[in-house]
């Protein structure tokens, strides 16, 4: 079940937040993140932001972050998302190219989602942290888009507002930025991109036409909640 809505803007904070849910389940966080480790030795247990909670104020969503263990986050995902007091928020920069279709990665086997389909986000981080404690989703957005496609903030055309996705767990703020160029030679672009990267977060890049184009590639369910309406909308 998802739930997808509209937002002109949003307004998100970083604020102290106990979790509970990890402080009683320290043990089995610890011994899934060794598994993890096995698995995809390339992971790394930095601080990362999770949501403690969001509000609507008219046309506005404001978001309080937290901070947290990579190790909590993984082992709340691999539970199932157990506690839903929080969630895995992060911003996500929908590519759409200029004959109208949809751009997304296909993880590496090195990451802790090896092989599923994602436009480029990232769980925000310190880094995106304004002096007066804000948590600067629009900068995070346009720098994971350069960091895995190489696709620079002045090639993109980012639309104004939010759509905001909650599913599984994940709460996704998207917006759609759009491309000067046509499907296949936005794939070529980034492709090269890749190729020239020691260690790309992508191993693959997928055009998405319409809903079936998503095949039966793992991914996570805020991407086809996000793509149906975005179809819908461009038939009205």
């Amino acid at each position: 079940m998802s739930e997808l809505f509209r937002a002109a803007s949003v307004e998100a904070r970083l604020v102290d937040h106990r979790w509970p849910w990890a402080e009683a389940n320290a043990a089995a966080i610890a011994a899934n993140w060794e598994r993890r480790l096995r698995r995809t030795p390339a992971i790394f247990n930095g601080r990362v932001f999770m949501v403690a909670g969001t509000s609507r104020a008219g046309s506005t969503v404001r978001a309080e972050f937290f901070a947290t263990d990579y190790a909590n986050l993984l082992g709340w995902v691999d539970a199932g998302c157990p506690d839903p007091s929080v969630a895995n928020g992060f911003a996500m920069g929908a590519l759409r190219t200029a004959d109208g279709a949809f751009i997304l990665g296909e993880m590496g086997a090195h990451t802790a989602n090896a092989g599923r389909l994602y436009f480029p986000c990232g769980t925000p981080d310190l880094s995106d942290v304004t002096p007066d404690g804000a948590v600067d989703l629009a900068s995070s957005l346009v720098r994971e888009i350069e960091e895995e496609t190489g696709i620079r903030e002045d090639e993109l055309a980012i639309e104004p507002g939010w759509t905001i996705v909650r599913a599984e767990g994940l709460l996704a703020f998207m917006r759609i930025a759009r491309l000067a160029w046509p499907a296949e030679a936005a794939r070529a672009r980034i492709l090269a991109h890749l190729e020239a990267d020691p260690n790309p977060e992508l191993s693959g890049i997928r055009i998405v036409r319409r809903l079936a184009d998503l095949g039966d590639a793992p991914v996570p369910a805020v991407v086809p909640a996000f793509l149906a309406s975005a179809f819908a909308a461009a038939q009205r």
